[in-house]
């Protein structure tokens, strides 16, 4: 079982470019799933083995986004194994996926990202500064925290103000990025390069001698914010990495910008991802409407008054 899992891992890592988080659950699922069939072999796996795993799950509390994955990782398993001709018939192919209420994206207004920023008005902590310049550059760019953490030294291009990003498979992309955001990083290297000298993963833009990967982690730079927050006077449930990803998408789509260059700024292979920040601003726009219009607020005066009586 251990070799099958490996030989399915590898060709989601060789071929079809799956990323670090992806595999990680992939592995995860599957293993939980050969350790419930156990002793089954998963070649003499049926259908009805299956669905009795998957509503053990559900009876146990399993929410329907995670019960989601991992059918699709069980149904992606199988399909490697018959396409290895391992098993003759797939016992996965008719698995059906709850359906999943889409949940829109909470964003921060530019009022409380300025908030954010103005924490870090001490030109002395350097932690500070950093984060400052990893706020700045997230939220003026729409970068995903693994991309933002991972950034190589070399990877933006100060003269036309943009940004090469090495995304999901390895596709890259160029993202512009404001000018606001490059001075507060010019004002974070200055900085960093006296405070920690001459780092030994200076190829990173965000260095850490700390962590095993050279940069700083994902979990750190999530700490990190939260506790701006706390500073910022913002509920720090609010804050957190994606959110200021969300927030450079939603201002975007607030100010008129073409979906379809959204839609490549933050590297959704499929338009119908970037859709979802059209919603929020339908929702605001029917906020708005319900708050100012004079028919709404004499429609909203009637509703109270009936209430009350």
């Amino acid at each position: 079982m251990r070799n099958l899992i490996k030989e399915f891992l590898d060709v989601k890592t060789v071929e079809e470019g799956a990323a670090l988080n992806t595999l990680k659950a992939y592995r995860n699922d599957i293993h939980q799933f050969s350790e419930a069939i156990a002793p089954l072999l998963v070649q003499n796996v049926k259908s009805e083995d299956i669905e009795d795993y998957l509503k053990k799950l559900k009876d146990d509390g399993c929410r329907s986004k995670t019960l989601s994955r991992k059918i699709s990782c069980i149904r992606e398993f199988y399909k490697f194994l018959q396409s290895e001709k391992i098993i003759s018939k797939n016992p996965a192919s008719r698995l059906k996926t709850p359906k999943i209420g889409k949940r829109l994206p909470s964003f921060l207004t530019m009022k409380e990202i300025k908030k954010l920023c103005d924490v870090a008005k001490n030109e002395k902590n350097f932690s500070l500064i950093r984060l400052k310049a990893m706020v700045k550059l997230m939220y003026s760019s729409g970068l995903r925290v693994s991309e933002l953490v991972s950034l190589p030294e070399n990877a933006i291009n100060y003269d036309l103000k943009q940004i090469l990003i090495c995304g999901k498979g390895s596709k890259e992309r160029i993202v512009p990025v404001t000018k606001d955001a490059i001075e507060d990083i010019f004002k974070y290297i200055e900085r960093r390069d006296a405070y920690m000298g001459n780092p030994k993963n200076k190829k990173w833009l965000f260095p850490s001698s700390r962590s095993m990967c050279g940069h700083i982690t994902r979990d750190g730079f999530f700490k990190s914010l939260k506790k701006m927050a706390i500073q910022a006077g913002i509920a720090p449930e609010k804050v957190h990495p994606h959110v200021l990803r969300h927030s450079f998408a939603t201002q975007l789509v607030n100010n008129s910008a073409d979906l379809r260059s959204i839609q490549k700024m933050l590297g959704h292979e499929n338009v119908v991802t970037t859709e979802i920040y059209t919603h929020i601003t339908t929702e605001k726009l029917v906020d708005e409407i319900k708050k100012h219009h004079p028919l709404m607020q004499k429609q909203n005066k009637k509703d109270d008054i009936n209430e009350k009586s």
